[in-house]
């Protein structure tokens, strides 16, 4: 017998064994899906299937009414994550080495272009974000019974600022020390909580004032009177760690309510 014929009795049994086999019926607990109700158990008993509606409308999914930017948007945040972790290996918050380590991961360390994945996604991530806001507004779909998963998104859009606005101070160079520092006066004029913002002068005991430059918006976010080594680990810490798990945590959160909600909103 040839080798040929000895290989596809081997594949045909193999086959048999596997679709007949404890394992398969172990993993998917109902065959073909062949009727409405068993398309329907397939997604009901399956974990990944069962992050999405078990019906959608094919007016709702088309490429024109979507622009795909909401599926896009997710991509990129799994471009950055894993181009993020790449990069820490390499990368020292201090104020003494995070520059030259950025330089470094640009020219001398292999698959250097890694750091210009994180920054260009990072950058598209932003843009693609708000497309996903703008087709959900111009589309209504944050209209009932949508409202929560439109304050969720508005949420997460917050969090994308945050993420390039803290991953701006990481490579220490000019530009990003004073793009922070324009950024971070800003805090200054916060009601209440900033020291040069409206209705903080009201706030005293005694006649002394309880916001001063020591204790309000801008100290918090930078953690000193002045930029140094303590903000730009508490930018590094936020950026790798608090944002993103926050983020994270609602995407999880606006995905569950998508499916809950009916699905993609389909056009009006």
């Amino acid at each position: 017998m040839s080798l040929y014929l000895r290989f596809k009795q081997w594949r045909d049994r193999a086959k048999e064994n596997w679709n007949e086999g404890q394992v398969k019926r172990s993993i998917f607990r109902v065959g073909i899906p062949n009727t409405d109700r068993k398309r329907v158990l397939v997604v009901l008993g399956n974990v990944f299937l069962h992050l999405h509606p078990t019906k959608v409308r094919s007016s709702s999914v088309r490429l024109r009414f979507t622009w795909c930017a909401g599926g896009l948007s997710f991509f990129l945040f799994l471009v950055l994550t894993l181009t993020g972790v790449l990069l820490m290996f390499y990368y020292r918050p201090t104020v003494e080495n995070a520059y030259t380590d950025m330089k470094d991961m640009a020219n001398v360390v292999p698959f250097g272009i890694m750091r210009e994945m994180h920054r260009w996604g990072a950058h598209a991530m932003v843009i693609m974000v708000m497309l996903h806001m703008f087709r959900v507004f111009m589309t209504g779909s944050y209209k009932p019974p949508r409202e929560f998963n439109w304050v969720i998104g508005v949420i997460l859009l917050v969090l994308t600022f945050l993420l390039s606005f803290t991953g701006y101070l990481l490579p220490w160079d000019q530009l990003a020390i004073w793009a922070i520092t324009v950024g971070s006066n800003m805090a200054k004029a916060t009601p209440v909580a900033g020291v040069a913002g409206p209705f903080s002068e009201f706030l005293r005991i005694g006649g002394v004032p309880l916001i001063h430059p020591g204790d309000d918006a801008r100290f918090i976010l930078i953690g000193a009177k002045e930029l140094g080594g303590i903000t730009l680990n508490r930018f590094y810490v936020l950026h790798c760690v608090g944002i993103p798990l926050a983020a994270a945590t609602l995407m999880a959160m606006h995905f569950w309510r998508i499916r809950k909600d009916g699905g993609i909103s389909g056009p009006l």
